[in-house]
């Protein structure tokens, strides 16, 4: 990933831990770039798996167990509590 993207999507999940009071575990790239079949047009796909606080695992309604974006300037960035991470299928390339 080039360093201009990287940096964007670092400070993308850095805000997400702060609006959704989340801790990010673990973010890999994804798509057709991390499979290396990128188009010019391609977006940036990052998958994260996150945890919330107890209280939070703890209620009785419980929380979204996902956390969604809409795709903005080429950014397509999702994560899935830790709960869920079996699902999050990705190439494991660090971010």
């Amino acid at each position: 990933m080039d360093d201009p993207r990287r940096e964007e999507i670092l400070a993308a999940l850095t805000q997400i831990e702060q609006r959704e009071n989340v801790r990010i575990l673990y973010a890999v790239e994804s798509g057709s770039r991390a499979w290396g079949f990128a188009s010019p047009d391609s977006d940036y796909d990052a998958r994260f798996v996150y945890v919330r606080p107890i209280e939070d695992y703890l209620r009785l309604r419980p929380l979204r167990d996902v956390i969604e974006l809409p795709i903005v300037d080429n950014l397509d960035i999702n994560g899935w509590t830790s709960s869920r991470h079996s699902t999050c299928s990705a190439v494991p390339i660090r971010l």
